[in-house]
């Protein structure tokens, strides 16, 4: 299956394929024409994958960095001990970074790349599910601050995604659910019948045969979303359902208890209940929602007092002219953005 995000000068294809590990080189043949390709993975995705991709590139002279797996990797730190071994590497603007990993990896590596030498093009090779449906399209690259997530980075898209659907049999059972946080979000704000099938599957398990597709119409999704609004400033902050409170979980403990996933969750779940509360959303949106996360065993709540995520939601992203804008469903499937401020919140006890 491929797609292609029509960005004009910063197109790229996205292929989705099993087994596509195997056969890497076919496809950055097309994209790239030099000689040397850093990868740049983790602790946890490397010893699996690692050599796989180095036997499958074995006409380019690879070399390769592997970091600490999770989100502590992704800050500033991190970025210093990078930036030395492309050095020492001796990399050009004439090679190619190759992301092997999740969310995190994506994520750091996409934004080295964007500021290694002013700009070196990258793949993406996404291995967990989240990063699959998500964080490996449209071009977001970060790291995070003490303060908040993703707090510092850029716009830089990749030459192009390769994604393969057969990685995710190495995949502990908490991050297959961590990532299907992300595929009923798309659900939620896009897609009615997404929402219908994986409630009707009840688990990975019973989805894992059509993974391709799932993957392939969450990515559908984001692309058409990236394409109408490349700089989040409109349609695209859509696809920050959940993650107003849910990176501020993530934040106030620091990475370290829920996934991005499960704190995504919590966010869904959360914000719906307080919109029906306000008449904002469907009466029994947020039941329906709370039924599912539990089905796939993702949490509701993380027994939070709000108060303690204050700060954190005050560095929001999406805080925009004064206005926090909130993502909202007026019912399963569809989604809109409503322009608030903390009160939002003021009577919500804990997260």
């Amino acid at each position: 299956m491929k797609l292609d995000v029509n960005l004009k000068e910063h197109s790229y294809p996205i292929y989705i394929e099993q087994g596509l590990l195997n056969k890497v080189s076919v496809y950055i043949a097309q994209c790239f024409q030099g000689k040397r390709i850093i990868i740049i993975s983790d602790d946890n995705v490397f010893p699996h994958y690692g050599q796989a991709l180095l036997r499958a590139l074995k006409e380019y002279e690879c070399h390769f960095i592997v970091l600490p797996h999770g989100e502590k990797t992704k800050d500033f730190q991190g970025l210093s001990h990078i930036y030395k071994q492309l050095l020492d590497f001796k990399t050009t603007r004439s090679d190619l970074i190759v992301a092997l990993g999740g969310g995190v990896i994506g994520d750091l590596v996409g934004f080295v790349a964007a500021t290694y030498l002013r700009g070196i093009p990258f793949v993406q090779i996404p291995t967990s599910l989240l990063a699959q449906v998500d964080s490996s399209v449209g071009g977001k690259v970060a790291v995070d601050l003490p303060q908040g997530k993703n707090l510092v980075g850029a716009f830089y898209h990749p030459r192009l995604v390769l994604i393969d659907p057969d990685v995710l049999n190495t995949l502990p059972t908490r991050y297959i659910n961590d990532g299907m946080s992300e595929v009923i979000k798309y659900g939620c704000i896009k897609d009615k019948a997404l929402f219908a099938q994986i409630r009707k599957a009840g688990s990975f398990a019973a989805l894992k045969k059509n993974s391709t597709d799932i993957i392939y119409r969450c990515v559908a999704i984001k692309k058409t979303v990236v394409e109408q609004d490349p700089f989040d400033k409109g349609e695209r902050m859509l696809l920050n359902f959940g993650h107003t409170l849910g990176h501020a979980l993530e934040q106030f403990y620091g990475y370290e208890r829920e996934s991005h996933g499960e704190a995504v969750a919590i966010g869904m779940y959360c914000i719906t209940r307080l919109a029906e509360a306000q008449n904002l959303s469907a009466k029994g949106t947020a039941e329906t929602i709370k039924e599912l996360l539990l089905a796939y065993d993702l949490p509701i709540t993380s027994h939070t007092a709000f108060s303690k995520l204050q700060a954190s939601l005050q560095l929001d992203k999406k805080f925009l002219d004064g206005s926090l804008h909130l993502i909202l469903l007026k019912e399963i499937g569809t989604s809109y953005i409503y322009q608030s401020d903390i009160h939002f919140f003021k009577h919500l006890e804990q997260v």
